[in-house]
């Protein structure tokens, strides 16, 4: 009896995760429920039991969507296609805490492509990045991919001064870039647009590679010293959530915080 019991809640659990898998949306627990036919309680038993375990994950809403054993089998095959759609429950999450505008950027042709954007909650900081692509020594998305040898500068190209204060040799760089790989953020300071201060750390996928990073950036006005140390810490908490999502497990020191910028 128990061995055919034991065989019903494998059942009842693989339809409930079929349910999840192939629905093109997050489904919400009712939804669920209906369409396996299972008892509420039945339901939650289950989905409990195959969140812990990974295969089921929730959104901010408490929708339930492919966990992160799924995510990382399809990282392992190298589908950066759905990295959006993974990381904007992470994305919205930093924007919330900070109020300023956060990214998602990868590296694309020598230079930093922003694939994914939440806007910041202010109207003055509200630039729409999607798509454009930023120089990597002046960007923190750009030192974070340099600094962790997501790419490498092309070798002939020379480092464009965009401001007053833009790194331009290449000893400066290497010790900002050794700087960034020592707090595990990066933080560009008015380097790459006048007024503008970003800080960005790196998303790992399962092997320990940075794949992309991500942004929190403000105007000067509202991203003092101490919105710029908080924004870092943030950043990097949601860096490593999605990281982990991707199936990165290395844990990172505790004693690590954000310091000046």
């Amino acid at each position: 009896m128990s061995n055919q019991n034991g065989t019903q809640a494998v059942d009842r659990a693989a339809r409930l995760l079929s349910e999840v898998v192939h629905s093109s949306d997050p489904m919400t627990f009712t939804e669920l429920s209906a369409a396996s036919g299972l008892a509420k309680s039945t339901t939650s038993r289950l989905l409990l039991a195959l969140e812990r375990n990974g295969l089921v994950r929730r959104d901010d809403h408490g929708r339930f969507l492919p966990g992160e054993m799924f995510v990382s089998f399809a990282w392992r095959g190298g589908a950066e296609a759905g990295l959006v759609a993974v990381a904007q429950p992470f994305l919205e999450r930093l924007g919330k805490a900070t109020g300023e505008t956060i990214n998602l950027g990868v590296a694309s042709n020598g230079m930093v492509e922003q694939i994914t954007q939440v806007d910041s909650t202010y109207l003055i900081g509200g630039t729409n990045w999607i798509g454009l692509s930023v120089p990597l020594h002046c960007s923190a998305m750009g030192k974070v991919l340099l600094a962790f040898g997501a790419v490498q500068l092309p070798l002939e190209r020379k480092l464009e001064r965009r401001t007053d204060k833009t790194i331009t040799t290449e000893a400066a760089l290497r010790a900002e870039l050794a700087a960034v790989r020592g707090r595990g953020y990066a933080v560009t300071d008015e380097e790459l647009e006048p007024g503008l201060i970003a800080v960005a750390a790196p998303v790992h996928s399962f092997d320990g590679s940075v794949v992309a990073a991500l942004s929190v950036s403000g105007p000067v006005t509202r991203m003092t010293k101490e919105q710029t140390i908080m924004a870092a810490e943030r950043c990097m908490e949601e860096a490593a959530g999605l990281s982990a999502v991707l199936g990165y497990r290395q844990r990172m020191s505790r004693g690590r915080k954000a310091g000046a910028a």
